[in-house]
């Protein structure tokens, strides 16, 4: 994320959600735990100077995309990982780049192990090549 020391983050962590993706028959049927969690980069100067929502980024709306989201089914974490970019960069013009960690809680792999997580950084100009 170049653009970071010129930009503004908006974080929006700890989004958790009950999904059905996965792999495997259980994670199909029963669902399991996630979070999401987003760290969105944008310029939120004039958002600032005239506190007018028109002119930042609504993460009321942004939650609203990532629900949608998590709310399909699929097999894997990259998939609703890779919809949610795509959807953001598509319908937010203001996002320059964004992080987002999507996080399985107590995956079922054959051991203990408290969460896996996909993590990824993108900017939108390598996001629309």
């Amino acid at each position: 994320m170049n653009n970071k020391n010129k930009m503004d983050y908006i974080e929006i962590k700890g989004m958790k959600f009950h999904s059905y993706i996965g792999h495997y028959d259980e994670e199909k049927e029963i669902g399991n735990k996630f979070n999401v969690d987003l760290k969105l980069v944008t310029n939120s100067k004039k958002a600032a100077k005239t506190d007018n929502l028109n002119y930042g980024l609504d993460y009321v709306t942004v939650y609203s995309v990532v629900k949608q989201e998590m709310n399909k089914k699929c097999n894997l974490v990259e998939n609703v990982t890779e919809r949610i970019v795509a959807h953001l960069f598509q319908n937010f013009s203001k996002i320059e780049a964004l992080e987002i960690k999507v996080t399985k809680l107590s995956p079922k792999i054959g051991g203990m192990v408290d969460e896996v997580s996909i993590i990824k950084n993108i900017e939108r100009s390598e996001y629309e090549k």
